[in-house]
């Protein structure tokens, strides 16, 4: 049969009566195919990537640079791909929360990773909260999770409690020291993590002979390694993820020939802070936060997850040697953690955390993650160990003497 215009027209008015007559509208009568959504799903990043904190902010963006290249090589989260926002806060929290704002409103992410800096942190998580923005956070700083403040806020790493039992654990009841020297650097994590690994290491019968926050761009630390000697310290416990101020420390105890062990935060261990040592000599004798999944065993050999992942990186050409593996790990995890939530979920806030809620020992390079809706620190304790600061080998460590 031949379509002319008057048959065309003939049909498109029978068309419009049955519309008319029965109510049914045009576009159920006129069904059209559905479109698959391709657009990107989008990552928000704060990241410290220059600045005096940028340590880490370095290594955890090589971690998830690399694992949402190789979710988008393997097809995406259910045909869509990721696409990061990154966002430099140049270690300054005031950039932080202005680079929130405008990943939240003009960038319109559907979910955070990050800040990479707990001072950072605690100037944005409120304002992720508000905006019903969910966000995985590497941080350490208690206050930073908190399930009905921040519901949408989830702990990608240990917290404070973990982390300084961990260490306070190794001095008192390994090394079996009582006289601390406690520091840290004046940034909101070096302050927040003194004010609660002070009341906790009393708790455990220690005597901490001297506390004080340092500014860590100060050049000269001798006076204040001077009082600490004088207080009669036998241990340095220092809090700050400038590697510089670690350095200074080491290299002013190599200095005055004061062979005190050193025990803290994880920046002890960092290829940045050996580069900035005196003397390969001064790296003797610290002990850095560590933890299992980053370190090797007596024979040498990595968990078989942590070597497959080292090995990946290695293929794709991801520099390991001046950083340290655990934070890359941290940066994967997130990228698999955010793809799984919106693959299994949804891509909403509320999608997002509600997937979130029911993880249970999600299986990540840095550790396993088990998160609830009243818990949101979904880090395993048995996780966090003492490491020796001068096993380093790119970017892993052995295990401090007296773990199994």
């Amino acid at each position: 049969m031949t379509i002319t215009r008057r048959s065309l027209l003939q049909s498109t008015a029978g068309t419009a009566g049955l519309v008319a007559a029965t109510g049914i509208a045009a576009t159920t009568m006129l069904a059209r195919p559905a479109i698959a959504d391709t657009t990107p799903l989008r990552i928000g990043w704060l990241a410290a990537l220059t600045g005096a904190s940028s340590s880490t902010g370095v290594a955890m963006d090589r971690g998830l640079v690399f694992g949402v290249n190789e979710i988008n090589a393997a097809g995406g989260v259910n045909g869509r791909q990721l696409e990061l926002i990154i966002r430099d806060t140049q270690s300054d929290p005031t950039k932080a929360v202005n680079a929130a704002v405008e990943l939240t409103h003009r960038s319109q992410v559907n979910l955070v990773f990050g800040p990479a800096n707990s001072g950072e942190a605690l100037a944005v998580t409120g304002l992720l909260a508000r905006g019903n923005i969910p966000q995985l956070d590497p941080c350490w700083v208690d206050t930073l999770i908190d399930v009905v403040k921040y519901p949408m806020a989830f702990r990608t790493a240990p917290s404070n409690q973990q982390i300084g039992a961990a260490a306070n654990h190794y001095v008192l009841d390994v090394m079996k020291i009582r006289d601390v020297a406690l520091i840290s650097d004046t940034t909101g994590y070096g302050t927040a993590s003194i004010q609660a690994y002070e009341p906790m290491l009393k708790q455990k019968g220690a005597n901490v002979v001297y506390q004080a926050s340092i500014e860590a761009s100060q050049p000269d630390l001798m006076p204040d390694m001077l009082r600490m000697r004088n207080a009669g310290a036998k241990v340095i416990m220092p809090w700050s993820v400038n590697a510089g101020f670690l350095a200074r420390i080491l290299n002013t105890r190599g200095q005055m020939g004061w062979d005190v062990p050193v025990a803290g935060q994880t920046t002890l261990g960092s290829g940045q802070t050996k580069a900035l040592l005196e003397k390969p000599e001064y790296w003797e004798n610290v002990f850095q936060i560590g933890f299992r999944t980053t370190n090797y065993g007596a024979d040498g050999r990595l968990p078989p997850r942590t070597e497959d992942f080292a090995k990946r990186l290695i293929a794709a050409k991801i520099a390991v040697s001046d950083t340290l593996l655990w934070w890359i790990a941290v940066g994967r995890d997130a990228a698999y953690l955010a793809a799984d939530a919106m693959k299994n979920g949804g891509t909403s806030g509320a999608e997002i955390t509600g997937y979130l809620n029911t993880v249970k020992n999600y299986p990540g390079v840095f550790g396993d993650y088990t998160f609830t809706p009243e818990q949101h620190n979904g880090y395993a304790d048995d996780g966090v160990v003492m490491s020796q600061a001068n096993s380093y080998r790119d970017g892993t460590f052995r295990m401090a003497a007296g773990y199994v």
